[in-house]
């Protein structure tokens, strides 16, 4: 389980803020705190963050609560109704539709209502909460052999409940089918508090249900298109003819939380396969592939998802065979794989059996929900630049299989014609196509295309008898054009049964039925266009990742260390959209709701490379704090360490004078649980300056931390650099990469000390080896874009090199000298989401270090751990991989942590030391002659 802590600074300053602000319904929120035993929140922060989804929608709710079981999903219904107050149910918030959205209560099911209650290998069952995460079933089932079937892409972080209620897939659907077909029951509640315990033969049915049914039997049985597996709009009401067992509880799921309230599923598990094989197939291009995925559904595949090279990151192509466009088809064992391979006619097919490699590519095709939404070419809002933006509009629409390729070609030809561009990707072996579009949708005239094109577009599905939702649910995005799939006499019937689930109209208003108009409430109206880099995140919510299923990303630490979510990387977005709004965040820049979350922000980075549409998290805390504190009294820590160049360069050693004062961590804004770092009496530069000058191959970067603080370290990468034949030298004068200045947002500061450095840098040669990751990270990526008219800071920029980066590049020849032991430790944050690692891993190989170095981030992140009130996040940061990395080594093992905060942490909180890769290669040379 994860570790939680709440941060104690916080915690009063963000209830006291919520006393001063409840909203508009103080009695609304007073009744609730009486009657539940869960959360009810009714502040700024709250509201801000459950605005959106993962949609273009945005509703503004007048507050949350968090219920602690059934008996308060019925209390807070109870009270909601008497003040004739709306209510949505949301789960992980991952709806692309904008279902998950609403004006009234928000039930947040994620923060208690999140349990396995049980799990029967032998019936293969499990009851689940609705707000436990997909990957926790999986994982509990896994020792048995059983899995969940649906797998939607957001399987880490989407909840049961928000499964059944958007009748959610994924990958599996063409073995395993909908979420509706491995659902056995279901215990709901109405709007009215009626319980409710759904399943086959009429179970559960309200009042007036079977009667409505028995009246309609024709246009049931008539009104439905045939041989389309992944129809998800509208009501199931076809699950409800006699022939069809009348199952109560399968026409419920896909409702989108309109018709009741879930508090308890009984669901059906099946039996994971014992020998995955992952058969990658290469085409031409998309329809190619289109083509051939409904003549692969014989031979009995667990998976046909297709995507095209638009949406493959350059460096992860290589992975993939010869093709503009791929298949990947899962089967049970490599003889079936074969199978498939040979009925594939592809251009080309990659067979892995290697669980390892299989998961980097699924990953590929997971990430493309993310990765759509950046698109070549155009004009990125954000700083960092590069690319444009396309949306969710028209999501993920499905055909009957055969006429994929067919439907594919016509909505390529629609899209040009609008002049617009997408790149389909999806479940082809079931018709299902997903597709992010560069809609306009800050623009009046934009929006007016948005509506045409949805309109246009739907004619097109209906023409291939297709299903305007093959996933995700119709919500707002689709739910008006219904009529145009199912005619005005079955949508005036899903009225009908709406009106006899609910007939106060409290559960999910404007959504599915009687809807709200598609081009209304999008997420952009009302957003300055001087800040559109808040609008970036799209909410795939891959940032609110916890235990195993995170993998070796570093995003979002503090989210993994606290479980809320203003500490996630989304979150944080939200606030930051919402403070552009200042409808609910209010103060602008001012903002305190927005501080309280970057505060625990570690600005690692790592969303920058983890997020799949980039958002930099890291960048924005640090424009925030620049703007918050303008013309205002900083924190003495932002004096202390965000200047720390300034005073080591001043006061050098003399500063371990103070390190022994008990109020020494009070005046230099400490906490008191840290021990301060000793200064090294002699400097990097001073001990490189008494050698002889000779002509250089590369320069190395007396950064900060090496030159005071770690000079052993510069002394060991000098040692290795010219055992392997690279001359060093050191630039011609005193420079700094800005780092401590940029993470406490002191960006006029940041800027003056770049330009300096650029200026000393002008007529440097040769590139330039950087030892501390964060150094290298931020003249990588922060000069540039904090510099961007400066060429010399992109000249700069280009010329960093990491140190195996430089042996590599200098000295391919070079033996380094064989260890031949385990290591453990882990990449700098840093080093994850900028430079990357595949250097240093070919190096240590080469070297005999074996074993693999963790992901996550260590939780000091510079200045971020020393910090009052930041301990605990820090320690659990630590905790969720590092520490537990260290205690399973062996005591023999070398730890490897290249970063200086890295080790810092390490020493601080172990009895082991790390070491930069440097300090290891260099005590393995061959002692010098004398």
């Amino acid at each position: 389980m994860r570790r939680q802590v709440r941060h104690p600074d916080l915690v009063g300053k963000h209830e006291e803020h919520h006393e001063e602000h409840r909203g508009e319904h103080p009695e609304l929120a007073a009744a609730l705190r009486a009657a539940l035993a869960g959360d009810v929140d009714f502040g700024a922060t709250a509201r801000a963050l459950a605005t959106m989804d993962a949609s273009n929608y945005r509703r503004v709710p007048l507050g949350v609560v968090a219920p602690r079981d059934a008996a308060d999903v019925a209390a807070a219904l109870s009270v909601c109704r008497s003040f004739g107050v709306p209510v949505v149910a949301r789960g992980g918030g991952t709806s692309i539709a904008g279902q998950a959205t609403g004006t009234g209560v928000v039930l947040d099911f994620t923060r208690h209502m999140r349990a396995l209650v049980s799990l029967d290998p032998e019936a293969r069952t499990a009851v689940v909460q609705p707000g436990l995460v997909l990957d926790r079933l999986r994982e509990a089932a896994r020792p048995y052999g059983l899995t969940f079937g649906p797998d939607p892409s957001t399987h880490s972080r989407c909840t049961l409940g928000g499964m059944i209620g958007n009748n959610a897939c994924g990958a599996h659907s063409v073995a395993w089918g909908t979420t509706a077909d491995n659902v056995l029951g279901l215990d709901v509640l109405t709007y009215r508090g009626t319980e409710l315990r759904l399943g086959p033969d009429w179970r559960g049915a309200p009042a007036g249900l079977r009667d409505l049914v028995d009246r309609n039997l024709a246009v049931l049985r008539t009104g439905y298109p045939a041989g389309l597996p992944r129809r998800i709009s509208g009501y199931a009401l076809d699950a409800l003819l006699p022939e069809r067992g009348a199952d109560v509880a399968r026409s419920w799921c896909g409702s989108e939380g309109t018709l009741g309230v879930l508090t308890e599923a009984t669901v059906r598990l099946v039996k994971a396969p014992s020998a995955p094989v992952l058969a990658v197939l290469g085409y031409p291009d998309e329809t190619a592939a289109a083509d051939a995925a409904a003549g692969l559904l014989p031979y009995g595949p667990l998976t046909v998802e297709g995507m095209a090279d638009d949406l493959v990151p350059g460096a992860e192509r290589k992975l993939l065979p010869r093709g503009g466009a791929w298949l990947f088809v899962e089967a049970d064992g490599e003889s079936a794989a074969r199978e498939l391979v040979r009925a594939a006619d592809a251009l080309d097919a990659t067979v892995v059996r290697d669980p390892a490699e299989r998961r980097a590519l699924w990953r590929i095709r997971e990430d493309a929900a993310g990765t759509a939404t950046r698109m070549p070419g155009g004009t990125s809002p954000t700083r960092s630049g590069g690319g444009g933006e396309a949306w969710p509009g028209w999501e993920d629409c499905a055909v009957p299989p055969a006429r994929l390729g067919a439907y594919l070609r016509e909505f390529r030809a629609l899209l040009a014609s609008y002049g617009l561009r997408g790149t389909p990707y999806g479940h082809f072996g079931d018709g299902c196509i997903h597709v992010r579009i560069d809609f306009d949708l800050w623009t009046d005239a934009g929006v007016g295309r948005f509506r045409e094109f949805s309109e246009a577009v739907a004619d097109l599905v209906v023409a291939h008898g297709g299903s305007l939702s093959g996933e995700h649910g119709d919500g707002k995005a689709r739910a008006e054009l219904l009529p145009k799939m199912y005619g005005p006499e079955l949508v005036g019937l899903f009225g009908e049964v709406k009106d006899v689930w609910d007939p106060d109209g409290g559960l999910n208003p404007g959504i599915l039925v009687r809807p709200e108009p598609l081009d209304s409430g999008l997420r952009f109206e009302g957003l300055p266009l001087v800040v559109p880099e808040v609008a970036r995140c799209v909410g795939v919510a891959k940032c609110r990742v916890e235990g195993p299923s995170a993998g070796p990303g570093v995003m979002c630490p503090s989210y993994r260390a606290t479980g809320e979510e203003r500490h996630s990387t989304r979150g944080r977005a939200r606030l930051l959209h919402e403070m552009a709004l200042g409808e609910v965040v209010t103060g602008g820049w001012r903002s305190e709701e927005v501080r309280e979350a970057l505060d625990l922000c570690l600005a690692c980075k790592g969303c920058r490379s983890d997020c799949p549409v980039g958002v930099d998290m890291a960048a924005y805390k640090a424009e925030f704090l620049h703007r918050h504190y303008e013309g205002r009294r900083r924190p003495w820590s932002h004096v202390t360490m965000g200047r720390l160049p300034q005073w080591l360069r001043w006061f050098g050693p003399a500063l371990n004078l103070g390190r022994a004062l008990p109020f020494a961590a009070r005046l230099v804004g400490v906490t008191p649980e840290r021990d301060l770092p000793r200064v090294a009496s002699r400097t990097f530069v001073s001990w490189f300056g008494t050698r002889l000058e000779t002509p250089s191959d590369v320069l190395l970067w007396p950064d900060t931390f090496t030159n005071h603080l770690a000079p052993h370290v510069g002394r060991s990468a000098v040692r290795v650099l010219e055992a392997a034949g690279v001359r060093v030298g050191l630039p011609p004068g005193r420079v700094c990469c800005g780092l401590t200045y940029v993470s406490t947002g002191q960006l006029d500061r940041a800027r003056a000390v770049m330009r300096s450095t650029l200026d000393v840098m002008a007529d440097a040669p040769g590139p330039v080896v950087v030892l501390e990751p964060s150094c290298a990270a931020t003249l990588r990526t922060d000069l540039p874009e904090l510099l961007p008219d400066d060429l010399r800071a992109r000249r700069l920029a280009s010329s960093v090199r990491t140190f195996a980066q430089a042996i590599e590049e200098f000295a391919p020849t070079w033996d380094p000298p064989r260890l031949d032991r385990e290591v453990v430790g882990q990449t700098h944050c840093h080093q994850h989401a900028v430079l990357g690692d595949t250097a240093e891993r070919r190096l240590r190989e080469r070297a005999g270090l074996t074993g693999g170095l963790s992901g996550g981030c260590c939780g000091l992140a510079g200045n971020f751990g020393f910090e009052p009130g930041h301990y605990e996040v820090s320690v659990a940061c630590a905790e969720d991989q590092l520490l537990p990395a260290l205690r399973s080594a062996g005591e023999d093992a070398l730890v490897l942590a290249d970063g200086f905060s890295c080790r810092t942490q390490i020493d601080h909180l172990t009895d082991r030391r790390g070491r930069h890769l440097a300090e290891v290669l260099a005590q393995a040379l061959p002692a010098r002659e004398p």
